[in-house]
């Protein structure tokens, strides 16, 4: 099989029947074999019902429905243990994505060499003050974190290899780096497309304001994973010898003052009565328990026999 199309949605009733008729077409007009699997992420609506018709009528059609609600993350990680296909192809289900970049896509991948391709919502057909805007500014920084140079971290449309989506983990709100998961697996090849964006058709936006607050934690998350999930001690260590040497300072500045005003009889106030005592006091404490903090992870490390500490491409 040439392509797997993985399709996760929330209360997308109206728009199914014409996205799948816009897939088939485009899909037999290339003529590339394909699936199309569905990931009903706990809709209240008509979808699983939809899906279940369209299984039923078109082979090539699977559907998965969740119990409830657990994100596009875990819907993802879902469709990706399924995908069948030599390039997996994702997309969102309310029409804003047009499945005729797919075989564009698929081209990057097959012939042009790429692990992966991510779309590029150039022009924009959403709300400037909602989403324009404050996309720009994440994509900004997660183009700063990530070190790769994409415009769209947060489009719903990219191509994969079949090997990537098998060695990257989704989970949590982390669908937004798939790009960056990649690269950590070793996947530099890592290209961008400009797509077509379409104004939403049928419904409202399942995403609130708040997946940016979200979105922005989540990469602080994967920055500190990135960087420190093999060696805590690198980060905590660090920041406890900072605390110490701010610790150290304090005190020996509350001593020099001291000893001062000793010498030369100048009256002076108990050590407890100034406020540089109690920064002393306060950084060594958490000192001590970031060095605390990377002893325990480098402990949990080293006798933890499921982490990998590596990965092999080839072997002869």
């Amino acid at each position: 099989m040439q392509v797997s199309i993985v399709i996760p949605l929330l209360n997308e009733a109206e728009s199914l029947p014409e996205l799948h008729r816009w897939i088939t077409e485009v899909m037999q007009k290339a003529g590339l074999t394909y699936e199309i699997i569905f990931l009903d992420d706990g809709s209240t609506d008509a979808s699983w019902q939809i899906i279940k018709d369209l299984t039923s009528k078109d082979q090539h059609v699977k559907g998965v429905k969740f119990r409830r609600n657990y994100g596009k993350s875990q819907a993802l990680h879902a469709g990706f243990a399924m995908a069948q296909g030599d390039v997996v192809i994702t997309m969102d289900a309310d029409l804003q994505d047009s499945p005729e970049e797919i075989p564009g896509l698929y081209q990057m991948i097959v012939k042009d060499g790429f692990d992966l391709v991510s779309g590029w919502k150039k022009v924009r057909h959403d709300s400037k003050i909602k989403k324009n805007i404050p996309s720009k500014l994440f994509n900004w920084a997660a183009r700063k974190v990530s070190g790769l140079p994409l415009h769209d971290f947060n489009c719903g449309l990219k191509a994969y290899k079949n090997q990537v989506v098998k060695d990257i983990d989704v989970y949590g709100e982390m669908h937004r780096y798939i790009p960056f998961l990649a690269k950590n697996e070793g996947y530099t090849k890592i290209g961008e497309k400009v797509v077509q964006h379409q104004a939403r058709k049928y419904g409202e936006t399942k995403f609130g304001s708040d997946r940016f607050i979200k979105g922005v934690l989540d990469l602080i998350t994967l920055w500190f994973l990135t960087r420190f999930a093999k060696r805590p001690m690198h980060l905590f260590g660090a920041l406890g010898i900072l605390m110490f040497v701010i610790g150290g300072l304090a005190t020996l500045f509350i001593l020099g003052v001291k000893a001062y005003k000793l010498y030369y009889h100048i009256p002076t106030h108990l050590v407890t009565d100034r406020p540089w005592f109690y920064i002393a006091l306060a950084a060594m404490i958490l000192g001590s328990q970031f060095f605390l903090a990377g002893f325990i992870g480098e402990m949990l490390i080293k006798n933890n026999p499921n982490v990998k500490r590596y990965k092999i491409d080839e072997e002869i």
